[in-house]
C-alpha cells in the first residue's frame, strides 16, 4: 500500500547483528525486490541486540520516518533493552511497534486447573501477560504505537494503523 501510495520503503533485518538493509525506495516494482530481500531472513537461535539493530537503523535512516518493527520479546532484561532503544528511535521517527498475541495464554490463565501442574503453568502464563501488558503500555507512554495481534490479523491491523499514520501526518502538516 505504502509503495501503490508513492511513498518510499525500506526494509532491515537484525538478530544480534544486521542481517538484512535495502535502503528505502519507491514504485511498486520495489515490492519484488523487498519481497525476495525480506525472503533471505531465516530465524537464528540468537538473541536479538535492540541496542545495536536499531542503533544502526536510527543511523541509517537520513529522513524522519515511519519505521514499523515487527518484534518479540520474551523476558525483563531484553523489554528493558528494547524500551531504551525505541525511546531513542521515537525521539526521530514515527514507530510501530508490532507484536504477535499469543492466543493460547489467556486460556491458560483462566482454564479450571486439575492439579499443580495447571496451577503452575496458570501463573506463568498470567505473569507473562502482565509483562507484556507492562511493557506495551511503556511504550506507548513513550509515543510508540503498538500492535498486538493474532497472526491471522496482523495485516488488517497494520494497514490500519498506517492509514491512521498517514493521516497524522497530513494533519500534522497542516497545522
Amino acid at each position: 500500500i505504502s509503495l501503490r501510495n508513492g511513498d518510499y520503503v525500506g526494509s532491515f533485518g537484525f538478530d544480534a547483528q544486521v542481517r538484512h538493509f535495502m535502503p528505502p525506495s519507491r514504485g511498486l516494482p520495489y515490492f519484488l525486490k523487498l519481497q525476495t530481500g525480506s525472503s533471505q531472513l531465516a530465524y537464528r537461535p540468537e538473541e536479538t541486540n535492540f541496542t545495536l539493530g536499531l542503533a544502526e537503523l536510527n543511523f541509517r535512516l537520513k529522513r524522519r520516518a515511519l519505521v514499523v518493527l515487527f518484534t518479540e520479546f520474551i523476558d525483563t532484561t531484553t523489554a528493558e533493552l528494547l524500551l531504551e532503544s525505541v525511546h531513542r528511535m521515537a525521539n526521530r521517527h514515527a514507530v510501530v511497534f508490532v507484536t504477535l498475541r499469543d492466543p493460547l495464554l489467556p486460556g491458560i490463565v483462566d482454564a479450571r486447573p486439575d492439579g499443580f501442574r495447571d496451577v503452575a503453568e496458570a501463573v506463568v502464563a498470567h505473569d507473562l501477560l502482565r509483562d507484556r501488558a507492562v511493557v506495551l503500555e511503556r511504550l506507548a507512554r513513550l509515543g510508540v504505537h503498538c500492535l498486538e495481534v493474532p497472526p491471522r490479523g496482523l495485516a488488517v491491523s497494520l494497514v490500519n494503523r498506517r492509514s491512521e499514520e498517514h493521516t497524522s501526518e497530513l494533519q500534522s502538516h497542516h497545522d
